[in-house]
């Protein structure tokens, strides 16, 4: 039968996390989004439907991923 040996490693105490603030700009650039949606939608939401559909998928998934505003 094998032994297993384990290597304990100190957890590091001087790395706190920063605290999360949030960017103006970030938060400026969401609001433009859901207020161009908004617009499109009370304009004609039947015509419109194609832009209000890949401006959410633009907020739902760019925003989330990419725009971080802590970068």
């Amino acid at each position: 039968m094998a032994k297993v040996f384990t290597i304990t490693v100190p957890p590091k105490l001087g790395n706190k996390r920063r605290e999360r603030t949030s960017d103006p700009r970030y938060v400026d650039g969401q609001r433009l989004l859901v207020e161009a949606m908004k617009y499109l939608a009370q304009a004609d939401p039947v015509k419109n439907r194609s832009a209000i559909e890949l401006i959410s998928e633009h907020v739902r998934t760019r925003f989330r991923m990419s725009d971080s505003p802590l970068a």
